[in-house]
Parts: C-alpha cells; structure tokens; sequence
C-alpha cells in the first residue's frame, strides 16, 4: 500500500455512524445507474467493492443479485451486513482482492476510487476479478467540484487553513483527469473494452448540521482537516461554514447543494 492508502485507512477507521449520519446519503444517489451500467439483474454474481454503508449491495440484493460486498474498515462491514443481510459482506479492498480470477459477472465501486493510491493497479485487480465479458461500472467525484460539494472547502479556506502535512495526496503519476475524458482513458488503458463515460448532476437536501456534523467528526479528507485543527480554528471555520450556507439555503432552512460526479463503466 502507498502512503495514501494507509493514511485514508486511519482517516476511514472508526467513522461508520459518523459517514451514515452525514455523507453516505449524498453517494447513495448514484446507486441505480451505477447497477444499470453494470448490467446487474437477478441471477448476477456483483462485487461491490468499498461499500461502505453497503447502500449499493442492499439495491443489488433487491435486484435479484448474487452480491458479495468489501470494505477495509470493519465499521463499515458490520454496517453493510445489517443494510444488506442478503449480501455475503467481507473485511478486504483494494489493492489486492481475496477472489480468484474472473469470479464475479459484475463488479462496482461507488467513489471508491477516490480512495485509492494507484487507480491503475486497483483497477486491474478489479479487472482480474470479473469475468471475461463481464462489466465494471465506477464513479468518481468530478474536477472541478461542483459548488454544493465545494462548501466546506470554501470554509476551510476561509478560515485560512490549508491541507496539514500530515495528509499525502496523491502522486501525480498515479492521478489521472477527473472528467470524463480522464476516466474513459483509465478504463482503455485498463484493458476494458466498450467503455462509456457520463457525468451526474443532481441537488444533495440536507441541512446545515447534517452537513456540518461529518467534517466536525472527522469524516473524510476534509474532516481530517477540520478536525487537525486548535478549537478556536474549528469555530473559525465553523463560523464561515454558517455564513456560506446563505447561499444554498432553500424553504424551510434546508441546504440544497450542487454535486457533480464522473461514472464510467466498460467490459472485461
């Protein structure tokens, strides 16, 4: 694993109930088209791959599916086997998989590879693992982020933070463009064949202490920041975050936030 792996790992452990009570509904949007990319029907054997909440294996599940579903953090597991009680859910993700050669029909990964060090390597064990013929459906935040998914950023920043040291990102020979162009090139250069790539737009509804409450615990990169820094820099952020919610407060004091994503899918 690369420093990228092990650090977004410690980042990921323990945050189960944190990442359900705020960011798991916003992925979860994705989930029909990703099963539809895939061609996942009833009798298909899927690998759900990073699956979290195991939001993607339970719609797979109810598809009729065959579902197998991984996550490197057991929070997440123990979570996954209760959301989808049908599903064979295991402790194991990226970069090496414990299945033999061309096991699964379909394999998906909902924004898994946004956590990942070597998106070619991870990839390729994700092309070993599926079937000759059968399809790999991924989606990936977009870039430029879209302006609902660039809130807390902002607040960040304005708060005059930046990204602590502590946090590698990822080698530039190991990023690619996260546009469409940038994501269909990953999975040719992966070997797969037919491969289509679509950008998703839709409103994530929350509110602002849903939304505030994942960076405040920590969540993701940005609560890994968030939560890097002194108390009276929390409130600081915490401050601007409240400010900028003006602009995307909607009836009733809900928060209507933009998000754009990349889904791509193509044949083993």
């Amino acid at each position: 694993m690369t420093a990228f792996d092990e650090s977004e790992r410690r980042a990921w452990a323990g945050q189960a109930a944190a990442y359900s009570a705020s960011f798991a509904k916003l992925c979860a949007y994705s989930v029909p088209r990703l099963l539809d990319a895939a061609e996942v029907r009833e009798g298909t054997r899927v690998l759900d791959v990073g699956t979290g909440t195991g939001a993607v294996a339970a719609a797979a599940c109810e598809r009729g599916a065959k579902v197998t579903a991984v996550d490197t953090e057991p929070g997440m597991v123990a979570l996954a086997a209760q959301t989808a009680p049908a599903a064979d859910v295991r402790l194991a993700g990226l970069p090496s998989l414990p299945f033999v050669d061309g096991e699964f029909d379909a394999v998906v990964g909902n924004f898994v590879l946004n956590h990942v060090g070597r998106p070619r390597a991870a990839l390729a064990e994700l092309r070993r693992v599926t079937r000759p013929g059968g399809r790999i459906a991924l989606t990936i935040w977009a870039t430029p982020v879209a302006a609902g998914q660039a809130l807390l950023g902002r607040a960040v920043q304005a708060a005059g933070v930046t990204r602590p040291a502590h946090l590698p990102a990822l080698a530039p020979e190991d990023d690619f463009p996260r546009t469409e162009q940038g994501f269909a090139a990953l999975l040719g250069d992966a070997g797969l064949g037919d491969v289509c790539c679509n950008t998703l737009h839709w409103e994530h509804r929350t509110t602002p202490e849903e939304w505030w409450s994942g960076p405040a615990a920590g969540v993701a990169t940005i609560g890994q920041i968030v939560t890097s820094q002194a108390p009276a820099i929390i409130e600081e952020i915490k401050r601007h975050f409240d400010a900028l919610c003006a602009e995307f407060t909607g009836p009733e004091g809900a928060l209507v936030l933009p998000h754009v994503a990349v889904m791509a899918c193509g044949r083993a």
